[in-house]
């Protein structure tokens, strides 16, 4: 009956109650002592995205190597990207017997070697991979909002510079975009605009050198349309 816990955690998330290392960690030793499951070790992730697959993250990637009895973790999100990686990961698990426990399901677990278990954790991966999804629709709309009343939404573009959170034009700037948008009217490719910005001594927005991808962003910015 060996467990191996794990947690992780993303940059934003690393104060956040409830998700924190130290939280998850205590949630995961209170559910092994009330199961009697033999914690042997809870292995982290810290600063590590959820869009990263198990087996590109440090610790998720010793976790798939283990061969523990049990796998506790607190919620589905902290192991697994999406709902497909959900699955393909738990099957491999079934296979050899490793059974996975979820704590977000009130303390109970969920045996994915049982029919049961695996129709529970397919739908919790569904629903889990549409409250992503839901949360990126919305946060895109917020952007575009931002966006269309010139409110700062992240980085500053080019083009433009921070006036107590509003984006206001810089006319430098905003001559170098005209240029960039002429030469892309042109058929230059973006390899040659900034081959031919670079050549100039123009200067990105902090200062660095232009490549292909800075100027796609200028061209593909909707700041500018």
């Amino acid at each position: 009956m060996t467990a191996i816990g794990y947690a992780r955690v993303s940059t934003h998330e690393q104060a956040s109650e409830g998700v924190s290392l130290a939280a998850q960690k205590s949630r995961i030793e209170a559910y092994c002592e009330t199961f009697e499951l033999e914690l042997a070790e809870i292995l982290e992730d810290c600063g590590i995205s959820g869009t990263v697959p198990l087996e590109k993250r440090p610790s998720g990637r010793e976790l798939l190597e283990r061969k523990p009895d049990h796998i506790v973790a607190v919620r589905l999100d902290r192991l697994f990207r999406d709902a497909g990686d959900a699955l393909v990961v738990t099957q491999s698990w079934d296979r050899t017997g490793i059974g996975l426990h979820l704590i977000d399901m009130g303390g109970q677990s969920v045996n994915t070697a049982k029919p049961m278990g695996r129709m529970m954790l397919t739908m919790m991966a569904g629903f889990a991979e549409l409250e992503r999804n839901l949360i990126a629709e919305r946060t895109k709309d917020a952007l575009r909002e931002k966006k269309s009343k010139r409110e700062v939404y992240g980085p500053i573009a080019y083009g433009y510079h921070d006036a107590e959170g509003q984006l206001v034009a810089a006319p430098e700037e905003q001559l170098i975009v005209a240029e960039i948008r002429q030469m892309r009217d042109a058929a230059m490719s973006y390899h040659a605009i900034a081959a031919d910005l670079n050549e100039r001594g123009i200067r990105g927005k902090r200062g660095g050198t232009f490549y292909a991808c800075t100027v796609r962003n200028i061209v593909k910015n909707d700041l500018h349309a």
